[in-house]
């Protein structure tokens, strides 16, 4: 058994607590497999396809639809799909086959209208049922492997004795959604080694720090007891971090607030920051990608008509890319409408006396000349041209839709930071990472240039993440276009 904590997470962290949602696919493969069986059935007795032309065998068809679709989801009917072999399939459809038709006959018998449908269809039906059931299974199960390799899975940190790297990892296998990238040893130091194929990547001293810096998406203790983790400081710094933490622990050591899952092969109890359904994160995904769609045609649109008057003011790519820190210190490549000369990076040294962000964890001025048209006069008066424009409405943040399509960003969610900010981050600030960032999010509907307390916007950004809901993206929406067309906290 496993504990999964992460301080309730500052992450929309997958639960999917309805157990057959994640095989509503062979679910929905098994009924059709079943409406398929009664065709054929009436086709080899009855010569023909009319199934549905007889009112009884359409009421018959739906009733053995709903029966089927309860039974898969009462009794949990594809639980292990994926790990069970030809024999344990083939036994569990034969099962699953004699307790929907044996259910058929108890209701046909019930309501006393079982003389109405011929015997032998039906018994067809349960034998075209069982073939095309277990081969449907067999083959969807080979897709889905391939299917698999080719999705990029979370990262997690292994955290376990040298002796226990082995069994661990064979309890793994690539249908998993998270994959051990690395390993951290508690009881020796091998850092630089490789255990069973595995890096190990840290030292217990060093773990955090490593974490903090890198891609991690998720942290999986395998202590010998539970005992060793009471005092443990990894376990708090992951802890700040808001990383979800699996715990193995033993049966007879459940904690109270938790709820029960199965993490690559071991039973587990979860906490975590926050999390999500696996509905509520495909509605979030459907509205980024909607968004993402009419947020990219307006790019295309603006980059048109500003596109020409940024190439006059200062030769150079219309679009401008940087490295962001993502989601768990993913790395990608942000677009954004240029805004800046061409030299800005190089010039950024030059003014880093004046940020208004005393901590350095941000960069902002009251006025910046790396934007394109902004020039200090002789007599200290300050002249803005497109840059500042751009900014001030901002325009230059359409091009970030296209990320939002990738997969690299959502409409709504944290800032990303750029990476010399990161390698600033105290563990409790690696918490915004926890959340895919977002075009627009709290801090930035916030006035994010009245905003120069860097803890403020970890703040802002926690207090997001910890009371995210579907409904609080859409009031965000809405307030980004309030202060689009009032340029309220635009910079």
């Amino acid at each position: 058994m496993c504990i999964k904590a992460g301080k309730e997470e500052n992450f929309l962290y997958k639960r999917n607590n309805l157990k057959w949602v994640k095989h509503l696919d062979f679910i929905v493969l098994d009924l059709f497999q079943l409406l398929l069986s009664l065709f054929l059935a009436y086709l080899v007795y009855n010569g023909d396809l009319l199934l549905f032309s007889s009112g009884a065998y359409r009421y018959v068809t739906v009733l053995l639809l709903v029966l089927d679709a309860f039974t898969l989801v009462l009794f949990d009917t594809m639980h292990n799909v994926m790990r069970r072999g030809y024999y344990v399939e083939f036994s569990q459809t034969v099962k699953h086959t004699l307790v929907l038709f044996a259910a058929l006959a108890l209701v046909l018998f019930g309501i006393k209208s079982s003389q109405i449908y011929s015997r032998v269809t039906v018994a067809l039906s349960a034998v075209f049922y069982l073939g095309l059931s277990f081969l449907t299974r067999i083959l969807w199960k080979r897709n889905v492997v391939r299917r698999s390799a080719r999705i990029e899975k979370k990262n997690m940190i292994l955290v376990c004795r040298e002796a226990d790297v082995a069994s661990v990892l064979a309890r793994s296998n690539g249908l998993d959604e998270a994959r051990f990238s690395g390993v951290v040893l508690t009881d020796r130091d091998g850092s630089g080694d490789t255990v069973e194929g595995l890096p190990v990547v840290a030292n217990m001293v060093d773990a955090a720090d490593y974490i903090c810096r890198e891609w991690v998406d998720e942290i999986f203790f395998y202590p010998a007891e539970v005992s060793e983790l009471e005092h443990s400081p990894l376990l708090e710094q992951c802890r700040q971090m808001a990383l979800p933490i699996h715990i193995r622990v033993s049966l007879g050591d459940l904690g109270e607030k938790s709820f029960l899952e199965k993490v690559n092969g071991f039973n587990v109890v979860t906490f975590t920051t926050n999390f999500a359904s696996p509905l509520q994160l495909l509605l979030k995904r459907m509205i980024d990608i909607l968004g993402g769609l009419v947020g990219s045609l307006a790019a295309l649109l603006i980059m048109a008509v500003v596109g020409p008057w940024i190439k006059r003011a200062s030769p150079g790519p219309i679009i401008f890319q940087q490295e962001r820190i993502g989601q768990n210190g993913k790395r990608f490549k942000i677009y954004k409408i240029r805004s800046m000369y061409m030299d800005a990076d190089e010039r950024k040294q030059e003014f880093l006396e004046q940020n208004r962000v005393s901590d350095g964890m941000m960069f902002k001025l009251d006025f910046d000349p790396r934007i394109i048209g902004n020039e200090i006069l002789p007599d200290g008066t300050h002249k803005t041209g497109i840059g500042e424009f751009i900014r001030s409405h901002s325009l230059d943040e359409f091009p970030q839709f296209f990320n939002v399509l990738k997969g690299d960003m959502s409409i709504v969610g944290t800032r990303p930071p750029t990476v010399d900010e990161w390698e600033k981050y105290k563990y409790h600030h690696r918490a915004r990472l926890a959340f895919r960032p977002g075009v627009t999010g709290m801090w930035q509907t916030s006035g994010r240039s009245n905003i120069t307390d860097f803890e403020e916007v970890v703040r802002l950004d926690t207090e997001y993440i910890e009371h995210w809901s579907l409904g609080l993206d859409i009031r965000l929406i809405l307030k980004t276009f309030q202060s689009m067309f009032t340029k309220d906290g635009a910079m």
